[in-house]
Protein backbone atom coordinates (compact mmCIF):
# COMPACT_ATOMS: atom_id res chain seq x y z
CA UNK A 1 0.00 0.00 0.00
CA UNK A 2 1.65 3.35 -0.82
CA UNK A 3 2.25 5.55 2.19
CA UNK A 4 3.94 9.21 1.29
CA UNK A 5 5.61 11.77 3.60
CA UNK A 6 4.03 14.57 3.54
CA UNK A 7 5.90 18.06 4.59
CA UNK A 8 3.41 19.18 6.63
CA UNK A 9 2.45 16.74 9.00
CA UNK A 10 5.91 15.12 9.23
CA UNK A 11 5.08 11.86 9.02
CA UNK A 12 4.96 9.25 6.60
CA UNK A 13 1.20 7.96 6.21
CA UNK A 14 -1.04 6.02 4.33
CA UNK A 15 -2.29 7.60 0.83
CA UNK A 16 -5.94 7.36 0.09
CA UNK A 17 -7.13 10.19 -2.32
CA UNK A 18 -10.19 12.42 -1.74
CA UNK A 19 -11.68 10.73 -4.16
CA UNK A 20 -11.48 6.78 -5.15
CA UNK A 21 -9.57 6.32 -8.02
CA UNK A 22 -8.51 9.98 -8.35
CA UNK A 23 -5.89 11.83 -7.78
CA UNK A 24 -5.81 15.82 -7.78
CA UNK A 25 -1.99 16.73 -7.98
CA UNK A 26 -0.64 20.33 -8.25
CA UNK A 27 3.46 21.17 -8.82
CA UNK A 28 4.00 24.68 -8.59
CA UNK A 29 5.80 25.78 -12.00
CA UNK A 30 8.42 28.02 -13.09
CA UNK A 31 8.60 31.71 -13.73
CA UNK A 32 9.45 32.27 -16.93
CA UNK A 33 11.82 34.82 -17.42
CA UNK A 34 15.19 32.39 -18.06
CA UNK A 35 16.01 29.05 -19.36
CA UNK A 36 15.43 26.34 -16.41
CA UNK A 37 18.49 25.17 -14.34
CA UNK A 38 19.34 21.61 -13.36
CA UNK A 39 17.53 22.37 -10.03
CA UNK A 40 14.45 22.90 -11.65
CA UNK A 41 15.16 19.31 -13.72
CA UNK A 42 15.81 17.83 -10.51
CA UNK A 43 11.88 18.89 -8.93
CA UNK A 44 9.92 18.30 -12.41
CA UNK A 45 11.64 14.66 -12.70
CA UNK A 46 10.77 13.92 -9.17
CA UNK A 47 7.51 14.68 -9.35
CA UNK A 48 7.11 13.08 -13.58
CA UNK A 49 8.22 9.78 -11.83
CA UNK A 50 5.49 10.37 -8.62
CA UNK A 51 2.81 10.90 -10.99
CA UNK A 52 3.77 8.11 -13.59
CA UNK A 53 4.03 5.36 -10.14
CA UNK A 54 0.43 6.64 -9.24
CA UNK A 55 -0.84 5.81 -12.93
CA UNK A 56 0.97 2.83 -12.43
CA UNK A 57 -0.94 1.90 -9.61
CA UNK A 58 -4.45 2.20 -11.16
CA UNK A 59 -5.50 5.69 -10.09
CA UNK A 60 -6.14 8.76 -12.97
CA UNK A 61 -3.77 11.57 -12.36
CA UNK A 62 -4.88 15.36 -13.18
CA UNK A 63 -1.77 16.49 -13.35
CA UNK A 64 -1.42 20.34 -13.32
CA UNK A 65 2.01 22.14 -13.23
CA UNK A 66 1.64 26.23 -13.88
CA UNK A 67 3.93 28.86 -15.63
CA UNK A 68 4.27 31.95 -14.14
CA UNK A 69 4.24 34.36 -16.48
CA UNK A 70 3.90 38.15 -14.72
CA UNK A 71 6.42 38.78 -11.87
CA UNK A 72 8.82 41.40 -11.01
CA UNK A 73 11.96 39.28 -12.97
CA UNK A 74 10.02 39.01 -15.44
CA UNK A 75 9.25 42.45 -16.22
CA UNK A 76 12.94 43.75 -15.78
CA UNK A 77 14.21 41.07 -18.14
CA UNK A 78 11.83 41.92 -20.48
CA UNK A 79 12.96 45.83 -20.20
CA UNK A 80 16.58 45.37 -21.05
CA UNK A 81 15.55 43.31 -23.61
CA UNK A 82 13.38 45.42 -25.11
CA UNK A 83 10.84 43.46 -25.63
CA UNK A 84 7.55 42.54 -24.69
CA UNK A 85 6.94 40.66 -21.61
CA UNK A 86 4.55 38.11 -23.66
CA UNK A 87 6.98 38.57 -26.16
CA UNK A 88 9.72 36.87 -22.98
CA UNK A 89 7.40 34.82 -21.63
CA UNK A 90 6.51 32.84 -24.50
CA UNK A 91 10.22 32.16 -25.19
CA UNK A 92 11.24 30.74 -22.26
CA UNK A 93 7.83 29.06 -21.54
CA UNK A 94 8.46 27.23 -24.66
CA UNK A 95 11.93 26.57 -23.78
CA UNK A 96 10.92 24.70 -20.34
CA UNK A 97 8.61 22.44 -22.41
CA UNK A 98 11.67 21.66 -24.51
CA UNK A 99 13.56 20.69 -21.69
CA UNK A 100 10.81 18.70 -19.81
CA UNK A 101 10.37 16.70 -22.94
CA UNK A 102 14.13 16.23 -23.56
CA UNK A 103 14.38 14.99 -19.76
CA UNK A 104 11.56 12.62 -20.79
CA UNK A 105 8.64 14.37 -18.80
CA UNK A 106 5.19 13.93 -19.49
CA UNK A 107 3.03 17.11 -20.38
CA UNK A 108 0.89 18.17 -17.58
CA UNK A 109 -2.88 17.41 -17.97
CA UNK A 110 -3.07 21.46 -17.85
CA UNK A 111 -0.52 23.87 -17.66
CA UNK A 112 -2.48 27.08 -16.79
CA UNK A 113 -0.70 30.57 -16.85
CA UNK A 114 -0.82 32.93 -14.14
CA UNK A 115 -2.31 35.82 -16.47
CA UNK A 116 -5.16 33.43 -17.78
CA UNK A 117 -6.59 33.57 -14.35
CA UNK A 118 -6.85 36.98 -13.15
CA UNK A 119 -10.46 36.74 -12.88
CA UNK A 120 -10.18 33.98 -10.15
CA UNK A 121 -7.11 35.34 -8.41
CA UNK A 122 -9.88 38.78 -7.98
CA UNK A 123 -12.96 36.92 -6.86
CA UNK A 124 -10.42 34.88 -4.26
CA UNK A 125 -8.94 38.36 -2.85
CA UNK A 126 -12.27 39.87 -3.05
CA UNK A 127 -13.25 36.97 -0.67
CA UNK A 128 -10.57 37.42 1.43
CA UNK A 129 -11.01 40.91 2.29
CA UNK A 130 -14.84 40.33 3.23
CA UNK A 131 -13.67 37.98 5.37
CA UNK A 132 -11.56 40.34 6.93
CA UNK A 133 -8.14 38.84 6.58
CA UNK A 134 -7.03 41.14 3.69
CA UNK A 135 -7.24 44.95 4.33
CA UNK A 136 -6.86 47.86 1.00
CA UNK A 137 -3.60 49.62 1.87
CA UNK A 138 -2.93 52.91 1.58
CA UNK A 139 -0.28 52.39 -0.65
CA UNK A 140 -2.82 50.60 -2.93
CA UNK A 141 -1.67 47.37 -2.79
CA UNK A 142 -3.88 44.84 -1.34
CA UNK A 143 -2.02 42.80 1.45
CA UNK A 144 -3.42 39.88 3.33
CA UNK A 145 -2.66 40.33 7.30
CA UNK A 146 -0.47 37.06 8.22
CA UNK A 147 -1.68 37.01 12.26
CA UNK A 148 -4.99 36.67 11.12
CA UNK A 149 -4.21 32.93 10.69
CA UNK A 150 -3.44 31.15 13.52
CA UNK A 151 -1.79 28.00 12.27
CA UNK A 152 0.30 30.13 10.20
CA UNK A 153 3.90 28.64 9.90
CA UNK A 154 2.71 25.19 10.62
CA UNK A 155 4.50 23.86 7.20
CA UNK A 156 7.52 25.08 7.16
CA UNK A 157 7.81 25.05 11.06
CA UNK A 158 8.22 29.34 11.74
CA UNK A 159 6.52 30.90 14.60
CA UNK A 160 4.53 34.17 14.15
CA UNK A 161 7.32 35.46 16.85
CA UNK A 162 10.43 33.93 15.42
CA UNK A 163 9.39 35.53 12.11
CA UNK A 164 8.63 38.92 14.09
CA UNK A 165 12.00 38.84 15.44
CA UNK A 166 13.77 38.18 12.09
CA UNK A 167 11.38 40.79 10.45
CA UNK A 168 13.73 43.09 8.55
CA UNK A 169 11.46 44.79 6.04
CA UNK A 170 10.12 47.53 7.09
CA UNK A 171 6.65 48.85 7.37
CA UNK A 172 5.64 50.75 4.02
CA UNK A 173 3.32 53.34 4.05
CA UNK A 174 0.17 50.81 3.75
CA UNK A 175 1.53 47.50 5.02
CA UNK A 176 -0.02 47.25 9.08
CA UNK A 177 2.80 44.60 9.72
CA UNK A 178 6.06 43.91 7.92
CA UNK A 179 4.71 40.14 8.28
CA UNK A 180 1.65 40.74 5.62
CA UNK A 181 2.45 39.75 1.98
CA UNK A 182 0.67 41.27 -1.28
CA UNK A 183 -2.35 40.12 -3.04
CA UNK A 184 -2.35 42.72 -5.44
CA UNK A 185 -0.04 45.10 -6.41
CA UNK A 186 -0.86 48.65 -7.74
CA UNK A 187 0.00 49.26 -11.21
CA UNK A 188 3.11 51.42 -12.02
CA UNK A 189 4.01 53.15 -15.19
CA UNK A 190 4.77 50.69 -17.77
CA UNK A 191 4.06 47.54 -16.36
CA UNK A 192 1.23 45.20 -17.41
CA UNK A 193 -2.02 45.74 -15.45
CA UNK A 194 -5.24 44.60 -15.04
CA UNK A 195 -8.57 46.84 -13.86
CA UNK A 196 -10.07 45.73 -10.65
CA UNK A 197 -12.41 47.25 -7.52
CA UNK A 198 -8.95 48.44 -5.64
CA UNK A 199 -7.56 50.12 -8.78
CA UNK A 200 -5.50 48.57 -11.41
CA UNK A 201 -2.56 46.17 -10.76
CA UNK A 202 -1.01 43.06 -10.84
CA UNK A 203 -1.60 39.90 -9.09
CA UNK A 204 1.38 39.14 -6.15
CA UNK A 205 3.00 35.61 -6.67
CA UNK A 206 1.21 33.43 -4.00
CA UNK A 207 -2.45 34.18 -5.05
CA UNK A 208 -1.56 32.88 -8.33
CA UNK A 209 -1.24 29.14 -7.37
CA UNK A 210 -4.08 29.05 -4.54
CA UNK A 211 -6.36 30.52 -7.44
CA UNK A 212 -4.89 28.11 -10.41
CA UNK A 213 -5.50 25.54 -8.07
CA UNK A 214 -8.87 25.36 -6.70
CA UNK A 215 -10.16 26.73 -9.90
CA UNK A 216 -8.61 23.49 -11.92
CA UNK A 217 -8.61 21.29 -8.95
CA UNK A 218 -10.97 21.93 -6.04
CA UNK A 219 -10.73 23.73 -2.95
CA UNK A 220 -8.97 20.42 -1.47
CA UNK A 221 -6.38 18.25 -3.80
CA UNK A 222 -4.83 15.35 -2.93
CA UNK A 223 -1.32 16.89 -3.26
CA UNK A 224 0.45 19.92 -3.42
CA UNK A 225 4.48 19.87 -4.61
CA UNK A 226 7.83 21.66 -5.17
CA UNK A 227 11.22 22.52 -5.14
CA UNK A 228 12.35 22.76 -1.48
CA UNK A 229 12.83 26.41 -1.34
CA UNK A 230 8.91 26.89 -1.85
CA UNK A 231 8.44 25.63 1.92
CA UNK A 232 8.27 29.13 2.96
CA UNK A 233 6.88 31.66 2.23
CA UNK A 234 5.17 30.45 -0.83
CA UNK A 235 3.41 27.26 0.14
CA UNK A 236 2.88 28.66 3.73
CA UNK A 237 1.25 31.84 2.28
CA UNK A 238 -0.75 29.73 -0.45
CA UNK A 239 -2.40 27.70 2.80
CA UNK A 240 -2.68 30.75 4.59
CA UNK A 241 -5.00 32.45 1.97
CA UNK A 242 -6.56 28.92 0.65
CA UNK A 243 -7.84 27.83 3.65
CA UNK A 244 -8.82 30.99 5.37
CA UNK A 245 -11.23 31.70 2.10
CA UNK A 246 -12.78 28.21 1.97
CA UNK A 247 -12.23 27.30 5.30
CA UNK A 248 -11.33 23.94 4.15
CA UNK A 249 -7.67 21.89 3.99
CA UNK A 250 -5.76 23.48 0.75
CA UNK A 251 -3.75 19.95 0.24
CA UNK A 252 -3.31 16.70 1.90
CA UNK A 253 -0.47 16.12 1.10
CA UNK A 254 2.57 18.75 0.90
CA UNK A 255 5.37 17.25 -0.83
CA UNK A 256 8.79 18.93 -1.48
CA UNK A 257 11.61 17.97 -3.57
CA UNK A 258 15.82 17.78 -1.91
CA UNK A 259 18.68 19.98 -2.38
CA UNK A 260 20.33 19.93 -5.28
CA UNK A 261 23.80 21.40 -4.76
CA UNK A 262 27.19 21.52 -6.92
CA UNK A 263 30.56 19.95 -6.17
CA UNK A 264 33.77 22.41 -6.42
CA UNK A 265 36.88 21.50 -7.74
CA UNK A 266 37.75 21.43 -4.41
CA UNK A 267 35.20 18.79 -3.63
CA UNK A 268 33.15 21.06 -1.66
CA UNK A 269 30.04 21.14 -2.31
CA UNK A 270 27.52 24.88 -2.81
CA UNK A 271 24.87 26.21 -3.62
CA UNK A 272 23.85 26.53 -7.63
CA UNK A 273 24.73 30.07 -8.17
CA UNK A 274 25.19 32.36 -11.34
CA UNK A 275 27.99 34.54 -9.07
CA UNK A 276 29.86 31.60 -7.67
CA UNK A 277 30.36 30.39 -11.70
CA UNK A 278 28.67 26.96 -11.06
CA UNK A 279 24.93 27.46 -12.34
CA UNK A 280 24.22 24.79 -15.00
CA UNK A 281 21.31 25.15 -17.23
CA UNK A 282 19.28 21.95 -18.23
CA UNK A 283 20.17 22.80 -21.84
CA UNK A 284 23.95 22.95 -20.88
CA UNK A 285 23.58 19.42 -18.57
CA UNK A 286 22.03 17.91 -21.75
CA UNK A 287 25.01 19.95 -24.29
CA UNK A 288 27.62 17.92 -22.26
CA UNK A 289 25.72 14.96 -21.78
CA UNK A 290 25.33 14.30 -25.16
CA UNK A 291 28.33 15.15 -25.89
CA UNK A 292 30.27 12.45 -23.82
CA UNK A 293 27.75 9.54 -23.98
CA UNK A 294 26.34 10.10 -27.99
CA UNK A 295 23.37 12.58 -29.29
CA UNK A 296 19.69 11.13 -27.49
CA UNK A 297 21.70 8.78 -25.02
CA UNK A 298 22.84 12.31 -22.77
CA UNK A 299 19.08 12.71 -22.35
CA UNK A 300 18.65 9.66 -20.39
CA UNK A 301 21.91 8.94 -19.13
CA UNK A 302 21.02 12.78 -17.03
CA UNK A 303 17.22 11.59 -16.26
CA UNK A 304 18.55 8.55 -14.55
CA UNK A 305 20.77 10.50 -12.64
CA UNK A 306 18.39 12.12 -11.17
CA UNK A 307 16.34 9.45 -10.77
CA UNK A 308 18.96 7.37 -8.49
CA UNK A 309 18.20 9.00 -5.28
CA UNK A 310 14.97 9.49 -3.64
CA UNK A 311 12.86 12.16 -4.57
CA UNK A 312 13.47 13.78 -0.74
CA UNK A 313 16.99 13.24 -0.72
CA UNK A 314 20.16 15.92 -1.34
CA UNK A 315 21.70 15.60 -4.46
CA UNK A 316 25.08 16.31 -5.68
CA UNK A 317 25.38 17.71 -9.35
CA UNK A 318 28.84 16.56 -10.90
CA UNK A 319 30.63 15.21 -13.88
CA UNK A 320 31.73 11.68 -11.65
CA UNK A 321 28.20 11.14 -10.83
CA UNK A 322 26.92 11.88 -14.13
CA UNK A 323 29.57 9.37 -15.52
CA UNK A 324 28.52 6.93 -12.39
CA UNK A 325 24.89 6.97 -14.14
CA UNK A 326 26.06 6.31 -17.16
CA UNK A 327 28.10 3.03 -16.23
CA UNK A 328 24.40 2.35 -14.68
CA UNK A 329 22.39 2.73 -17.27
CA UNK A 330 25.17 0.51 -19.38
CA UNK A 331 24.93 -2.35 -16.76
CA UNK A 332 21.35 -2.12 -17.49
CA UNK A 333 21.59 -1.79 -21.46
CA UNK A 334 23.96 -4.34 -21.61
CA UNK A 335 21.77 -7.27 -20.43
CA UNK A 336 19.20 -5.68 -22.64
CA UNK A 337 21.68 -6.45 -25.73
CA UNK A 338 20.49 -9.25 -27.94
CA UNK A 339 17.76 -10.32 -25.73
CA UNK A 340 13.54 -10.51 -26.21
CA UNK A 341 11.37 -10.46 -23.45
CA UNK A 342 8.46 -13.17 -23.47
CA UNK A 343 6.17 -10.49 -24.45
CA UNK A 344 3.69 -11.31 -21.49
CA UNK A 345 2.30 -8.04 -19.26
CA UNK A 346 4.38 -6.85 -16.37
CA UNK A 347 3.17 -9.03 -13.39
CA UNK A 348 3.59 -7.36 -10.04
CA UNK A 349 3.38 -10.93 -8.41
CA UNK A 350 6.54 -11.49 -9.85
CA UNK A 351 9.60 -11.29 -6.95
CA UNK A 352 11.62 -8.57 -8.80
CA UNK A 353 8.02 -6.39 -9.40
CA UNK A 354 7.20 -7.18 -6.05
CA UNK A 355 10.48 -6.02 -4.95
CA UNK A 356 10.36 -2.45 -7.05
CA UNK A 357 7.24 -2.22 -6.60
CA UNK A 358 7.56 -2.21 -2.47
CA UNK A 359 10.11 0.21 -2.83
CA UNK A 360 7.94 2.70 -5.17
CA UNK A 361 5.04 2.30 -2.29
CA UNK A 362 7.56 3.40 0.18
CA UNK A 363 7.38 7.18 -0.45
CA UNK A 364 8.70 6.64 -3.81
CA UNK A 365 11.66 5.35 -3.30
CA UNK A 366 13.58 5.30 -6.52
CA UNK A 367 17.06 4.45 -5.22
CA UNK A 368 15.79 1.06 -3.63
CA UNK A 369 13.76 0.75 -6.72
CA UNK A 370 17.01 0.96 -9.24
CA UNK A 371 18.73 -1.40 -7.01
CA UNK A 372 16.13 -4.09 -8.09
CA UNK A 373 16.62 -3.09 -11.84
CA UNK A 374 20.42 -3.51 -11.06
CA UNK A 375 19.60 -7.34 -9.55
CA UNK A 376 17.89 -7.97 -11.96
CA UNK A 377 19.77 -7.36 -15.11
CA UNK A 378 22.19 -9.54 -13.13
CA UNK A 379 19.88 -12.54 -12.78
CA UNK A 380 19.18 -11.53 -17.01
CA UNK A 381 22.61 -11.82 -17.71
CA UNK A 382 23.15 -15.21 -16.16
CA UNK A 383 20.30 -16.94 -17.34
CA UNK A 384 18.86 -15.14 -20.37
CA UNK A 385 15.42 -15.80 -19.25
CA UNK A 386 12.88 -13.67 -21.45
CA UNK A 387 10.23 -13.68 -18.70
CA UNK A 388 13.28 -11.79 -16.89
CA UNK A 389 14.48 -9.56 -19.83
CA UNK A 390 10.56 -8.43 -19.84
CA UNK A 391 10.18 -7.64 -16.50
CA UNK A 392 13.16 -5.43 -16.76
CA UNK A 393 12.34 -3.52 -19.70
CA UNK A 394 8.50 -3.52 -18.29
CA UNK A 395 9.78 -1.84 -14.73
CA UNK A 396 12.46 0.45 -16.86
CA UNK A 397 9.14 1.76 -18.65
CA UNK A 398 7.51 2.84 -15.34
CA UNK A 399 10.54 5.11 -14.60
CA UNK A 400 11.12 6.04 -18.46
CA UNK A 401 14.35 4.51 -18.99
CA UNK A 402 15.56 1.56 -20.87
CA UNK A 403 13.35 2.73 -23.87
CA UNK A 404 16.42 2.95 -26.55
CA UNK A 405 18.02 0.23 -28.80
CA UNK A 406 20.76 -1.06 -26.67
CA UNK A 407 23.40 -1.73 -29.61
CA UNK A 408 22.88 1.98 -30.41
CA UNK A 409 22.97 3.28 -26.59
CA UNK A 410 25.99 1.14 -25.78
CA UNK A 411 27.46 2.60 -29.00
CA UNK A 412 26.82 5.86 -27.91
CA UNK A 413 23.72 6.52 -29.79
CA UNK A 414 23.02 5.66 -33.22
CA UNK A 415 26.37 5.03 -35.23
CA UNK A 416 27.44 8.42 -35.95
CA UNK A 417 28.93 9.24 -39.40
CA UNK A 418 32.67 9.33 -39.33
CA UNK A 419 33.35 8.48 -35.66
CA UNK A 420 31.56 4.87 -36.27
CA UNK A 421 32.70 4.94 -39.62
CA UNK A 422 36.56 4.73 -38.19
CA UNK A 423 35.85 2.45 -35.64
CA UNK A 424 34.46 -0.21 -37.67
CA UNK A 425 37.27 0.44 -39.93
CA UNK A 426 39.69 -0.74 -36.93
CA UNK A 427 38.17 -3.32 -36.01
CA UNK A 428 38.36 -4.99 -39.54
CA UNK A 429 41.65 -3.78 -39.50
CA UNK A 430 42.09 -5.59 -36.10
CA UNK A 431 40.53 -8.99 -37.65
CA UNK A 432 42.77 -8.78 -40.32
CA UNK A 433 45.56 -8.40 -38.15
CA UNK A 434 44.97 -11.23 -36.16
CA UNK A 435 44.50 -13.47 -39.43
CA UNK A 436 47.96 -12.63 -40.05
CA UNK A 437 48.63 -13.15 -36.99
CA UNK A 438 49.85 -9.93 -36.31
CA UNK A 439 48.94 -10.33 -32.49
CA UNK A 440 50.77 -6.84 -31.38
CA UNK A 441 48.83 -4.85 -34.15
CA UNK A 442 45.24 -6.51 -33.14
CA UNK A 443 46.10 -5.21 -29.70
CA UNK A 444 47.25 -1.96 -30.13
CA UNK A 445 43.89 -1.20 -32.00
CA UNK A 446 41.97 -2.41 -28.94
CA UNK A 447 44.04 -0.73 -26.48
CA UNK A 448 43.87 2.61 -28.59
CA UNK A 449 40.29 2.23 -28.88
CA UNK A 450 39.73 1.48 -24.86
CA UNK A 451 41.78 4.71 -23.92
CA UNK A 452 39.25 6.41 -26.21
CA UNK A 453 36.41 4.60 -23.91
CA UNK A 454 35.42 2.45 -26.54
CA UNK A 455 35.42 -1.31 -25.18
CA UNK A 456 35.33 -4.07 -27.89
CA UNK A 457 33.15 -7.51 -27.62
CA UNK A 458 34.52 -10.59 -29.55
CA UNK A 459 32.03 -13.30 -30.01
CA UNK A 460 30.76 -16.35 -32.00
CA UNK A 461 28.80 -13.33 -34.74
CA UNK A 462 32.03 -11.10 -34.73
CA UNK A 463 32.97 -7.68 -32.72
CA UNK A 464 31.21 -6.00 -31.26
CA UNK A 465 31.75 -2.18 -29.89
CA UNK A 466 30.37 -0.06 -26.80
CA UNK A 467 31.30 3.39 -24.77
CA UNK A 468 31.98 2.84 -21.37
Amino acid sequence: MLSIYSTLTRDQRTFEPLEPGRVRMYVCGVTVYDYCHIGHGRTFVAFDVIRRWLEASGYEVTFVRNITDVDDKIIRRAAERGVTTDALTDEFARAMQEDMLALGCLAPTYEPRATQFIPQMLNLIEKLEEKGVAYHAADGDVDYSVRSFKPYGRLSGKSIDDLQAGARVQVGQGKRDPLDFVLWKSAKPGEPQWSSKWGCGRPGWHIECSAMAMNLLGETIDIHGGGPDLVFPHHENEIAQSEAATGCTFARFWMHSGPLRVRAADGTEEKMSKSLGNFWTIRDALKETNAAYGDGCGNEVLRFFLLRSQYRSPITFSSTLIEEAHKGLVRLYTALKGREGDGRELDWSEPFAARFKAAMDDDFNTALAVSVLFELATEVNRTGDPALVRQLLGLGAVLNILHADPAEFLQGGAAQGDEAGRIEALIAERAAAKKAKNFARADEIRKGLLAEGIELQDGPAGTTWRRI
